[in-house]
């Protein structure tokens, strides 16, 4: 279904100023919904266009967590750089995750205890150990333009400190080419449950690690992610923590 709306004639909308979302996002959930509504009627789904606010923080026994469009920004201006996420949670931690690239057909997929695979191929994560080594990955919120100076000074931290930094646009395919080595690291905030749950588990299946910014255990109703390799994980909570030192030193003088 993404593919056909992919560069036709959409119907998009704004959420927020510089948020969208198009026809293929309702339609896709719908008919999730009403998948899991049907073989599962005991289990809930929070997801990103039919969820309240107030449902975000919420933890259940068994929850479905999914996001239509995940780089929904991309889709709707034709660049073929988006997903869907999924990911089957327990009282909040993901046992199972799904994401899938439909311009590419890659399917990522993990099973918490057993592993993560692309296609079916086992996943790895990369073996790079400095910084300075490592292919890094962010994203802005759509809040960005309430704290832009913030997210580019941190932004310039990082690319201070690394090889290269990039930006695609979707949080779910960002953790999910940590899995698979093409990145080494990435971090960001202000996340959704359904950004990030599914990359998770594929991140740490992959055996990398994944925390909150600050190198706490990760929980996704906080809204906040590093994830990595696990060699530069350290060196990336170190570099938050210096600009958020750096923050504070500023905003008292």
């Amino acid at each position: 279904m993404q593919m056909a709306g992919f560069g036709g004639d959409l119907h998009i909308r704004k959420k927020g100023e510089i948020d969208l979302v198009t026809e293929i996002d309702f339609e896709v959930e719908r008919m999730f919904r009403a998948l899991v509504a049907e073989r599962f009627p005991d289990h809930t789904v929070l997801a990103e266009e039919f969820s309240p606010p107030e449902d975000r923080g919420r933890i259940d026994e068994w929850s479905w967590v999914f996001d239509p469009v995940d780089g929904t920004t991309n889709f709707a201006h034709g660049l073929p750089i988006f997903c869907s996420s999924l990911a089957l949670e327990h009282r909040g931690d993901p046992v199972v995750a799904a994401v899938y690239d439909p311009t590419r057909r890659e399917l990522f997929t993990a099973e918490r205890g057993v592993g993560a695979w692309l296609n079916g191929v086992p996943l790895r994560v990369s073996s790079a150990e400095t910084l300075v080594d490592s292919l890094l990955c962010t994203g802005f919120p759509y809040t960005v333009h309430e704290r832009a100076r913030d997210l580019v000074d941190l932004f310039g931290e990082f690319l201070g400190r690394a090889r290269a930094v990039r930006r695609l646009g979707s949080a779910a395919l960002d953790m999910c080419y940590v899995a698979a080595a093409r990145l080494d690291g990435f971090w960001e905030q202000r996340l959704n449950p359904w950004d990030i749950s599914a990359g998770a588990l594929i991140v740490a299946e992959a055996g990398g690690t994944v925390t909150n910014l600050d190198g706490g255990p990760f929980e996704s109703r906080r809204g906040q992610v590093i994830a990595s390799n696990g060699h530069v994980h350290d060196q990336m909570v170190e570099t938050i923590r210096t600009w958020e030192a750096s923050r504070s030193r500023n905003r008292t003088k």
